[in-house]
């Protein structure tokens, strides 16, 4: 018996060990990754050693590991569920027994612990951090700068303890909640992660319709359309015709000292917005005929086949929830991975949700840095203060720690939320949960009948030649780049 004993610590142990391992692997890469991202669009700044550099690097680590917890939290379901079906493929195989049940509910639970720290005290820390100077007249340094930034946490932290204490008192008044009103630990901590998983649900339908008729505009820029009813020489012509003009006009006021200043900084801003509308024509006339006619037309049928099938699937799940309860999104605590498929078509049907969930959240992303609410936080390439990458790390952190609790809410995919990602008060709410499908249903199929019914009105007016009417000057036009009234504009 005490040889057995050892033995079954012994294979706890490694379990242990290897686990850890795998998750500090999967971190490390996670890490890596965020870092190269991060450093891309970072402001450059001098090397110079003093304190703000200091301050700065320091900023720098907590947003890569907040924009690395990020990524762990998109990758959390879709690897859950790939590993649960190459379980039941292979049972018995000796190379995957440590994708075990222990391992993932390991990896909800870090996932879940490092988004709770990363939320609530690295990114207020990064911020306070970079924005301190020291108390007036104390000696300044990096200990001055430590201390104010901890002043500001603790105050931040009582603010926050005394709303959720007295929006959960206004809530909930019987005598078991005001005893737990006292429970900081059990209490205050899900509680106030239940709030901020809600508020990135929210937003997460806010952002996600309109992400997803965005893609078709964002994916028409990149790619090449076909050439239908344009003459792509005579709107290169009249290009040409415009910069040439441009071009005397801004060499005739650089000679002229009263039209120096803003009329030639404006002029300057017209004529690069002119040339990379004719490297956008020229390149569309380079392209190739399968890259028009075969590829772009592929793309959109597959933006629209993968948007077509999520509303479909919300919409299943709509009439499972009005006939089936057990339809309603509830959190597992059992290490049953791989007991059994909750997919239908087995595997087929696993990587179609893992499919739809990258899509959702690419979709989510790219809606979010689309409303004007939030388009100040738009990296842009070596020119991103510290302080806007912490706002876009804080954003993708609330999207992605929402996006496994919405893909559930949805239908998306029937795999129970694990950890504390089960734990949040308002899954339980049948109300919340039919109204979020129900909205989300609604809203993205509004907003992909407005943007086809928008594409095919100016496709009409087109063909029709009713586009030539519209006289006013206008350079560019901001969905496809083309020149307005098919490239008769006034010549400046």
């Amino acid at each position: 018996m005490e040889a057995d004993d050892v033995t079954i610590r012994e294979q706890n142990f490694h379990s242990q060990v290897r686990e850890y391992i795998i998750c500090f692997l999967l971190f490390a890469v996670l890490y890596i990754v965020s870092y190269f991202i991060i450093t891309r669009y970072k402001r450059k700044t001098d090397d110079q050693e003093d304190e703000d550099a200091v301050v700065n690097r320091i900023s720098l680590y907590l947003c890569t590991f907040t924009l690395a917890v990020s990524g762990g939290a998109v990758f959390l379901l879709p690897f859950s569920i790939i590993s649960s079906e190459i379980l039941l493929s292979f049972p018995k195989n000796y190379y995957i027994q440590w994708l075990n049940g222990s391992l993932i509910h390991g990896l909800w639970n870090l996932v879940s612990l490092f988004s709770n720290l990363c939320l609530f005290v690295l990114m207020p820390f990064a911020y306070f951090f970079l924005e301190s100077e020291g108390f007036a007249g104390s000696k300044k340094g990096i200990k001055a700068r430590v201390l104010e930034t901890f002043v500001m946490l603790f105050l931040l932290a009582l603010l926050i303890l005394g709303i959720v204490w007295v929006a959960s008192a206004l809530i909930d008044n019987d005598a078991a909640s005001m005893e737990s009103l006292y429970d900081l630990w059990e209490f205050y901590l899900p509680y106030l992660y239940s709030c901020i998983s809600l508020m990135g649900g929210l937003l997460l339908l806010m952002c996600t319709p309109v992400g997803l008729s965005r893609m078709f505009t964002v994916m028409g820029q990149l790619l090449v359309k076909p050439t239908i009813l344009e003459d792509l020489d005579e709107q290169i012509y009249c290009i040409h015709l415009q910069e040439e003009a441009l071009q005397r006009r801004l060499n005739g006021s650089s000679t002229c000292t009263y039209a120096r200043g803003g009329f030639a900084h404006q002029l300057s801003k017209e004529l690069d917005s002119i040339r990379n509308v004719r490297n956008k024509l020229e390149r569309r006339k380079r392209a190739s005929g399968w890259e028009k006619n075969l590829l772009y037309p592929m793309v959109m049928l597959i933006l629209l086949a993968g948007t077509t099938i999520s509303v479909l699937l919300v919409a299943l799940n709509i009439l499972y929830l009005l006939v089936d309860e057990t339809a309603m999104p509830k959190g597992s605590t059992e290490h049953g991975i791989g007991s059994m498929s909750l997919s239908t078509f087995g595997v087929t049907q696993a990587v179609l949700e893992i499919i739809l969930m990258f899509y959702l959240m690419a979709s989510s992303v790219l809606g979010f840095y689309s409303l004007r609410l939030f388009e100040g936080l738009t990296p842009r390439k070596d020119d991103t203060t510290m302080t806007t990458i912490i706002g876009c790390c804080v954003s993708i952190l609330v999207l992605s720690s929402a996006l496994p609790v919405m893909s559930r809410t949805l239908g998306i995919t029937r795999f129970d939320l694990l950890g504390d990602f089960g734990r949040f008060n308002w899954l339980g709410n049948f109300y919340i949960v039919v109204s979020y499908n129900l909205l989300f249903a609604v809203v993205t199929t509004l907003c992909l009948v407005r943007k086809f019914t928008s594409a095919v009105r100016e496709e009409l007016l087109k063909a029709l030649g009713l586009d030539k009417l519209q006289l006013s000057y206008s350079p560019t036009d901001p969905e496809s780049g083309k020149l307005s009234a098919n490239g008769h504009q006034k010549t400046l």
